[in-house]
């Protein structure tokens, strides 16, 4: 540890923290907004008795699930542009950017994972909570809306926030992109100096520190949850 340099790690607290933890952070809440609201349609469907409603939303859940994030990555940065071309009519693929293809990816990858999770919750929901709003004369949206969604969220809410961990974790897959992120920026310092012992160690434990935080109060909340009510 004699050749250990502190000085590149404090030279760059700024750009990593916050250009690059600060993309970090923004694609994780991004992602999971856009995810759980995209997660709750899907779940939805997937409710439906309608074969024609609940089975694509079924193939869309079973396929993203079953293909590595980083395929996908790669699939949505150079698929996007010829899809955005044959939407709008344009004559050459639209100039998307690494930036977009990331929250694009993580938005829809994601989302199957929340309409699990969402779904699993709602079905913990008792037929008498449906009936109960039903004869209060709520229509279908209403009882999702104002009864069953919010009874179900409350118990999931430990399973989402894990996920929105792992999310988190994974968002380093955006490296293979060039973008800068947490592990990006530090890889950027890395190469640049000459220091890559120090860089990753200091992207490792800052990774550690936010994920560990995380999970406590993942177990706080869960035991708030599962207390008798």
């Amino acid at each position: 540890m004699n050749d250990f340099d502190w000085d590149v790690v404090t030279r760059s607290l700024g750009f990593v923290l916050l250009d690059g933890l600060g993309f970090t952070v923004v694609l994780t809440l991004t992602a999971t907004v856009g995810g759980i609201l995209l997660g709750i349609v899907l779940a939805l469907m997937r409710q439906s008795k309608r074969f024609y409603i609940s089975k694509p939303a079924q193939i869309y859940i079973d396929v993203a699930r079953a293909l590595p994030l980083i395929l996908v990555i790669f699939w949505i940065y150079f698929l996007l542009p010829y899809l955005a071309q044959w939407v709008i009519g344009s004559p050459r693929p639209v100039a998307v950017g690494a930036r977009t293809s990331a929250f694009v990816t993580f938005t829809l990858f994601e989302a199957a994972y929340f309409a699990e999770i969402i779904r699993s919750g709602m079905r913990g929901i008792r037929k008498g909570q449906y009936d109960a709003g039903y004869s209060l004369g709520l229509t279908y949206p209403q009882v999702m809306g104002s009864v069953v969604l919010p009874q179900a969220f409350r118990n999931i809410l430990p399973v989402l926030a894990t996920q929105m961990i792992i999310m988190f974790q994974d968002s380093s897959l955006v490296y293979v992109l060039s973008l800068t992120d947490l592990l990006g920026a530090a890889s950027k310092v890395a190469q640049r100096d000459g220091r890559l012992v120090e860089m990753y160690l200091f992207a490792t434990l800052i990774y550690f520190s936010i994920s560990f935080a995380a999970s406590q109060l993942v177990q706080r909340l869960q035991a708030r949850v599962a207390t008798p009510r």
